[in-house]
């Protein structure tokens, strides 16, 4: 099967919200390509080269590439040119995107497949948890648990910083009694790594037939499926799901629209732990949630993003 290439050239400020983007219109895959990432492993020793090539360290455009299929590449592009002029947009007063430029190029499946798996390694995100994709073996530590993702299928792999803080979060509040909800859980990242932290259960959601399906698959890949529960739902509609702790990590818009239905799913002294914040819709998204009642409890910070914890 071939698949076009997209390449969109932009900031490292704006590549996740570019990366964000692209995950609307394909599910075969988005990878960001940054010499920052390269400079930072190198500070902090998470990996160590005897040589790098000068080039790779000199100013350069950030490379988001997605991978479309080529029968929709027509019909997809006009669409993406559009989202992305109106992030650019919207954000030039906060956020600099760079110009946008977009090239594409066809590929066979099996060349993206292996340029996909080639961007992933082990993350150590926390104390405890290290997300690592299924095809790569790794040494478990004794302290550490080892989430599992078949990465192909779904977006929220622990790369992106809405993600990682998410996790950061949850180790800081999840018990052995915890009960736990996920609502657009992606790949399943956020209640797999609870229920491997020891949570009692947990319940993911999502709207997206692939997501559910990756969710589902990665459930069973870390052995934790009679643990969890995964379900193709708009948020949540019932209010018989209650949990000790709720993750959402989806935008400041649709975190506003959810606000008012929080405290029918999460226990009185529960936590909610929110992501995918960007600084102009922080405010936002505090009046929102304290509307209903709940008290803002820590605030952190990675690249552009914000994630947020409250208790009801």
């Amino acid at each position: 099967m071939k698949f076009t290439e997209l390449t969109i050239h932009t900031t490292s400020e704006g590549s996740e919200l570019v990366a964000d983007v692209l995950w609307r219109y394909t599910n075969y895959g988005v990878a960001i390509s940054d010499v920052k990432d390269v400079i930072a492993l190198q500070q902090n020793k998470a990996m160590y080269w005897d040589y790098i090539d000068e080039s790779l360290t000199a100013p350069a455009d950030v490379l988001v590439k997605a991978f479309i299929a080529l029968d929709e590449t027509q019909k997809i592009l006009p669409q993406i040119r559009e989202d992305t002029e109106a992030l650019k947009l919207n954000g030039k007063d906060v956020i600099s995107f760079g110009s946008l430029e977009m090239t594409q190029k066809t590929v066979e499946g099996d060349d993206w497949l292996e340029i996909w798996r080639k961007h992933f390694r082990p993350l150590h995100i926390g104390e405890k948890i290290v997300v690592c994709p299924e095809w790569i073996d790794y040494e478990k530590q004794p302290h550490e648990q080892v989430i599992k993702l078949d990465s192909n299928m779904a977006f929220g792999t622990g790369e992106h910083e809405t993600t990682a803080m998410c996790l950061k979060l949850l180790q800081l509040y999840l018990t052995p009694e915890s009960v736990c909800i996920d609502v657009g859980c992606g790949s399943g990242i956020l209640g797999i790594s609870a229920i491997k932290l020891g949570a009692k259960f947990a319940y993911l959601t999502d709207i997206d037939d692939i997501a559910v399906k990756s969710a589902t698959h990665n459930a069973k890949i870390n052995g934790v499926a009679e643990k969890v529960s995964v379900s193709h739902a708009d948020l949540l509609n019932s209010a018989d799901v209650k949990g000790d702790i709720l993750l959402a990590n989806i935008t400041a818009e649709i975190l506003c629209r959810l606000a008012p239905s929080i405290p029918k799913n999460l226990k009185k002294g529960g936590t909610l732990i929110l992501s995918g914040i960007i600084e102009s819709r922080l405010n936002s998204v505090y009046q929102a949630f304290t509307a209903q009642g709940l008290k803002p409890e820590k605030e952190i910070k990675e690249g552009e993003w914000f994630a947020l914890s409250f208790k009801l």
